[in-house]
């Protein structure tokens, strides 16, 4: 097992500066990791054996499953109900008349493995967006001050340092501060897609998955009908045609067991509601950033929360001359340095905003 998810360890790494956020870091790095995960799990025959295994008289059993493979198998979703063993040989799996039963073609399974990774890399994106833009700011102001082990006068220094360029640079931190916004904002955009990006995946089936599986619970056993059994079925029916000793069309009904979909269905419904769960924060989060954006009161107060140490008149003195740009700055840089340090550096600026020296 530590063979298949080895590759995905590297993802783990804690960042020794914070540039983004908890729900941020949901997307990019837990996000992404999970899907990688699954993409890796699917791929492995050392838990699943093969993918598919098909059944049929008279053609080679390699050659059925390659074709099937290739080609898609099918079930009747009229037969999903019945005993197992008597009216259907599986859920899916009975006998229909061609041209007149509806039948349900199932082409997906060979591209999972693709599209969980395509998906872990558009989770990727706005990561690697905001870190190309931010371009390692937060990290260069920092300084080293996030160690609370610091001599006085490397402290004093690297403080100095920081105060004179937030002075300098005042109200010229707005377009850092909203491109990390529209990074938020891709965020949602993202996880909203991949939603329906999956059920166009999985032929309609992925919006209503999850809830369907919870409903399934509740019916009578006579007439509830397993909706993964229905979308990710484990026994199917594929069609070989080929041509017999006289030159005529044979045809060659086969049954195909696809082990792989008892991983796929649980991967499925897993990902339905982490991705529900994942919108609904993320929509939240957007509206909690509207409310920063437009509500100086709010800033100062999130300002007060993140240095509780520091005096409230030094953050109101800070917080009054700072535009948005200049309170994101100081709100990502409450992260990384030492509290007891970061209260010094609010008083600092509080004084030089006031046209006091800093020692």
């Amino acid at each position: 097992m530590f063979d298949v998810f080895g590759s995905v360890k590297g993802l783990l790494k804690i960042d020794q500066v914070c540039i983004d956020n908890n729900l941020f870091r949901m997307h990019y790095k837990a996000t992404v990791i999970i899907l990688i995960a699954f993409s890796l799990l699917v791929t492995s025959r050392q838990y699943i054996g093969d993918p598919i295994d098909c059944i049929v008289d008279e053609i080679p059993l390699q050659v059925m499953d390659t074709y099937c493979w290739i080609y898609s198998t099918f079930t009747v979703p009229e037969r999903l109900t019945g005993i197992t063993g008597h009216e259907v040989v599986q859920p899916g799996v009975g006998s229909h008349v061609e041209g007149q039963d509806e039948v349900k073609y199932h082409k997906y399974y060979q591209w999972v493995c693709f599209v969980l990774f395509f998906q872990a890399i558009l989770f990727y994106i706005p990561r690697y967006l905001w870190k190309s833009w931010e371009g390692g700011r937060i990290k260069m102001l920092v300084l080293d001050l996030n160690s609370p082990i610091v001599n006085d006068e490397s402290k004093n220094e690297r403080k100095k340092i920081l105060v004179d360029y937030f002075k300098d640079n005042l109200h010229r931190h707005n377009f850092y501060a909203f491109r990390f916004f529209i990074c938020e904002v891709l965020n949602f955009i993202n996880v909203i897609g991949q939603i329906y990006f999956v059920d166009y995946f999985l032929d309609g089936e992925f919006s209503t998955y999850g809830s369907d599986v919870l409903k399934f619970t509740e019916m009578e056993p006579d007439e509830r009908i397993d909706p993964m059994a229905r979308v990710f079925p484990k026994v199917t029916k594929c069609t070989f045609h080929k041509y017999g000793p006289s030159g005529s069309v044979q045809k060659f009904d086969g049954l195909c067991v696809l082990p792989l979909n008892i991983v796929n269905e649980k991967i499925y419904v897993f990902l339905w509601f982490w991705f529900i769960i994942l919108s609904v924060f993320s929509g939240l989060s957007l509206l909690y950033r509207i409310a920063v954006v437009a509500g100086p009161k709010i800033r100062v107060l999130l300002l007060r929360t993140r240095s509780k140490l520091s005096e409230q008149s030094d953050i109101e003195n800070v917080a009054s001359k700072c535009k948005i740009g200049d309170w994101f700055v100081l709100y990502q840089l409450s992260k990384n340095i030492d509290p007891l340090i970061y209260k010094e550096i609010i008083s600092d600026l509080a004084a030089k905003f006031d046209g006091k020296d800093v020692v």
